[in-house]
């Protein structure tokens, strides 16, 4: 396998990730429902994130989408390199994608209507600068150097949030929803930068706070190490070997995760240290299954419905927000949807707002058009 083409199973993964934010999950959770008690059945609650600590398959979405980020940039920067492009111009890159990223998500949280107090922090923001950080050190630290900077974060990470908790809420845990830092900072800076009028997503919290930035770059970094890895060739380790020992790093990072969170809560509001390494876990073990299936094995002919949604991922996130598939499902699987209860009208509700997601991006698939940052 030539490591410097484009990994299909990259690609199919991003694919198999976003399905579940385009309507999948809403279709497992009308799936369940049809069944007597099925609406609150254990599938159907993977399917909504938790409500502080813990761990659900929803939380996964959004970190195995910025590990993939991460993923990708070794190939991208090694082609920037064959192609005799400078420092400068990588360096230009870099910032142009991150800061990108920050803008498009300020346009999905609905900036462009002018409606203050608005929310200037979001799940497309946090990838940008955590991936743009997590891009500066790859091509400004040799892997061991950068294996030390992750592991450090992680750990300063844990002491400052163990150690320094909420002003505002003397006495109460430090890894709680009103006693942490991560809040605090951000509403601070909501108060200094009161001019802006910004606001938080709960009010008093966000999800995708400031601080938490800091531990979402080493998610980005763990990608790095894998298409670093990945990118090795065929004459120096094999395509199996590539797989085994990623799948024995992913039980390693589940491992330590496990028995840390016996002190450092599982938390993706938080994005806390123990949240990074278990789903880093999963992330690593994800990527190594498809890695192994489509360009090992080379079983490649069921990833096209993946790769359709993989390839312009950005384009469905925020086409959904612009674009109401839902009304355009209605128009087409409305009829069907009435000859049953609510149970069945929910489903074919969500599967036909899936079905005229996918054939959106499959024309644009068709005709070579990718929303590329």
């Amino acid at each position: 396998m030539d490591t410097e083409k484009r990994l299909l199973s990259l690609d199919a993964l991003r694919g198999f990730d976003m399905l579940f934010i385009m309507g999948f999950a809403s279709l497992v959770v009308a799936c369940c429902a049809l069944f007597p008690g099925g609406a609150d059945c254990w599938l159907a609650r993977q399917m909504e994130h938790v409500s502080w600590d813990g761990l659900r398959h929803h939380d996964t979405i959004f970190p195995l989408f910025l590990y993939l980020a991460g993923l990708s940039f070794p190939f991208s920067y090694a082609k920037q390199v064959a192609r005799g492009r400078t420092r400068s111009q990588i360096y230009g890159k870099i910032f142009y994608r991150g800061f990108a990223l920050v803008v498009l998500g300020c346009i999905y949280n609905g900036f462009l209507q002018l409606k203050f107090p608005f929310r200037y922090m979001g799940v497309l923001q946090h990838i940008g600068l955590a991936w743009m950080f997590a891009a500066l050190l790859f091509i400004n630290c040799k892997t061991k150097t950068r294996v030390w900077i992750a592991a450090g974060i992680l750990v300063g990470y844990y002491l400052l949030l163990r150690f320094v908790g909420a002003p505002d809420h003397p006495g109460a845990d430090p890894f709680s929803y009103e006693g942490n830092l991560v809040g605090y900072v951000d509403r601070v800076l909501n108060r200094w930068f009161s001019f802006m009028h910004g606001r938080l997503y709960r009010g008093d919290f966000d999800p995708e706070g400031v601080l938490s930035i800091l531990p979402a770059i080493v998610t980005a970094m763990l990608g790095m190490f894998t298409g670093e890895y990945v990118r090795k060739p065929e004459s120096e380790v094999s395509g199996g070997k590539k797989t085994v020992n990623m799948l024995i790093a992913a039980a390693v990072m589940l491992v330590v995760g496990l028995l840390w969170s016996l002190q450092f809560p599982i938390n993706k509001a938080l994005w806390s240290s123990t949240f990074v390494l278990v789903v880093g876990a999963y992330s690593v073990a994800m990527f190594a299954l498809f890695y192994w299936i489509i360009d090992v094995k080379g079983w490649k002919k069921w990833t096209t419905f993946f790769t359709v949604i993989g390839m312009n991922s950005i384009t469905i996130y925020m086409g959904q927000r612009i674009i109401n598939f839902r009304s355009i499902g209605n128009f087409f699987f409305g009829g069907i949807a009435s000859l049953g209860g609510e149970a069945w009208a929910n489903f074919i509700g969500a599967l036909g707002y899936l079905a005229v997601s996918w054939l959106f991006l499959y024309f644009l698939y068709k005709k070579k058009v990718f929303l590329k940052v």
